[in-house]
């Protein structure tokens, strides 16, 4: 079998904005150091609509964002505002505490809009936790792409290849773009003890083991694995070495439950930096479920 174990993400629709997450699953909280996993529309956004997550807090982690289609405008208290076009990558390492907004471009408002992404969150080895927060983003040419055999190949992050992506990581990774065209295959590096398959798409098999869209595939330790498409298709593909235990609460990481604690207290306390030009605020939630997603 080179499937360990199938996640079928818990889907959310927000007011016509569909969100699956991945990450964290009962009995898998993370592969590697991913230990969120949010794959986002693809959804069509009305005119005079968008995006528009409030500032909010995050410790002891770093986001990626990675777009499909459409854009999204990134700001943070470190007075960062940097748009995400297809194909680039911010990367927002959080440290010992960063907040930031996700808006709609207003350039993204005046006609109707797609969007349709991935976001993983991807926790820190314990001494870089509380590292200075910082934000780099990666112009998509900056990115290795390369193709063979039918299949077009991005590395987001990582080693893979005899390429080196250059997202600054602090911790072993794999993170791939991959799109297939019809009858087309591809091997997924086996250098990593812990490696995923998310199909963005329908006609994706792995071994032969046909793999439903919207699904994380937990594969198999020290197997050759191979990804074949029937059709036209897409995966993305994830990895690393685990770092260990994380608590997770909202929007903070951490390897210490009395950090996140601290935290919590910091954010109700308004002791978090704040977005320069962002008036609101998410609030501190009473309640925290997986089944909610930002």
């Amino acid at each position: 079998m080179a499937i360990l174990q199938l996640i079928e993400p818990l889907a959310k629709n927000l007011g016509g904005f569909f969100v699956r997450r991945s990450l964290p699953y009962p009995h898998r909280q993370m592969v590697g150091p991913f230990i969120f996993f949010d794959h986002f529309g693809p959804s069509v956004l009305p005119t005079n609509k968008g995006i528009d997550v409030r500032p909010h807090p995050h410790i002891n982690l770093a986001t990626l964002t990675y777009l499909f289609d459409g854009a999204i405008m990134h700001r943070d208290s470190l007075g960062t505002v940097q748009s995400i076009q297809p194909g680039a990558v911010n990367w927002m390492t959080a440290g010992k505490g960063i907040v930031h907004s996700e808006r709609s471009p207003d350039s993204e408002r005046h006609n109707e809009a797609t969007i349709h992404g991935i976001q993983t969150w991807i926790a820190l080895p314990v001494e870089d936790e509380e590292t200075e927060p910082r934000f780099t983003h990666y112009p998509a040419q900056t990115l290795p792409t390369w193709e063979e055999n039918g299949v077009t190949i991005k590395l987001i992050a990582g080693v893979a290849h005899g390429y080196t992506s250059p997202v600054k990581v602090f911790s072993p990774i794999l993170y791939l773009d991959v799109v297939l065209s019809a009858n087309a295959h591809f091997t997924i590096p086996t250098v990593y003890s812990q490696t995923a398959v998310y199909s963005v798409t329908e006609g994706l098999s792995i071994n032969d083991q046909p793999l439903k869209a919207y699904h994380l595939a937990i594969l198999e330790p020290g197997h050759e694995i191979k990804v074949s498409a029937a059709a036209a298709a897409r995966c993305i593909v994830i990895g690393g070495e685990p770092l260990g235990t994380r608590y997770k609460w909202w929007n903070f990481v951490s390897s210490r439950p009395e950090r996140i604690k601290q935290a919590k207290a910091d954010w109700r306390d308004g002791c978090f930096a704040s977005v320069p030009d962002e008036t609101e605020l998410a609030p501190l939630p009473e309640v925290v479920t997986e089944a909610n997603p930002l």
